[in-house]
């Protein structure tokens, strides 16, 4: 069916640059993860041609399908007007407000990956399965001391559970793309530590990866210009000297938790 549509079409990946998966076995394993039922009302970003949404349509209540190129969004109306249980939503999903929706399953446009799951990962839901380039998987689901260990992984680790299901041969696309890719599982949870301010938990991490090769106390010092936090060198002299000399892919989501709450508290108690 994909091949078929993206002929008739003259598709060669869409305004956008996708890629999209042909290979009906890994449709199925996808769908075969996500463990639709009849209640579910699931969201897909990036349909494409429609060949996951189609699949989706079979197992779930409705499909809420956001697509952001015009010409397959055509696509989309064309073949799937008929379909009650398909909503098709044309629009920048990064833009879109979501309704609510159980499952997330999608084949993701590889250039918002970050953004789209930062942005997911905000929201409620029950679980996701998503299609990611595999470096960028790998990063999602990494642990301290490893390269790929990252803001991205820590983030994930504070929402959800993740795993990479499936790596996914470049040859499972059309057109095909230079990278391979995984299809990764996110099961949100409650955070398995506490954070005394999320946004502040956030904005650190964020501050100290970016400074990944330095030690955490210079790192504080060096972003300091975004976290803003007064009487800077008195306060970091107060933190655990063994903490301060590793750096921010030593260290635990846990511990770096530790270190934002300990800023947060000093900062208030020096008001």
């Amino acid at each position: 069916m994909v091949l078929s549509l993206l002929e008739k079409y003259n598709i060669k990946g869409g305004i956008f640059d996708q890629h999209f998966l042909v290979d009906e076995s890994y449709l199925d394993r996808i769908v075969a993860a996500a463990d639709l039922m009849s209640e579910d009302i699931v969201l897909e970003i990036g349909a494409g041609v429609g060949n996951l949404t189609k699949k989706l349509a079979q197992k779930a209540k409705k499909v809420i399908a956001i697509e952001l190129d015009p010409i397959l969004v055509n696509v989309l109306h064309d073949h799937f007007d008929d379909i009650k249980n398909i909503d098709i939503v044309e629009g920048d999903a990064l833009k879109v407000d979501f309704p609510e929706f159980d499952k997330v399953v999608s084949n993701l446009p590889y250039s918002i990956s970050s953004e789209i799951t930062f942005k997911l990962l905000h929201h409620k839901f029950k679980l996701g399965i998503l299609m990611y380039q595999y470096e960028f998987a790998a990063r999602m689901v990494s642990t301290p001391n490893c390269k790929d260990y990252s803001r991205l992984t820590v983030n994930t680790y504070y929402f959800s559970d993740a795993s990479i299901l499936m790596k996914v041969p470049k040859e499972s696309f059309q057109p095909v793309p230079e990278v391979y890719s995984a299809v990764v599982k996110i099961v949100p949870r409650p955070t398995p530590f506490g954070v005394r301010d999320e946004a502040f938990f956030m904005e650190f991490v964020a501050a100290v990866f970016s400074q990944r090769r330095k030690k955490i106390r210079n790192a504080i010092l060096n972003t300091n210009y975004t976290l803003k936090i007064p009487s800077i060198r008195e306060l970091i002299a107060q933190l655990p000297e063994n903490l301060m000399d590793k750096r921010a892919e030593n260290l635990t989501p846990e511990q770096l938790a530790e270190i934002a709450n300990l800023i947060v508290d000093l900062r208030s108690k020096s008001r």
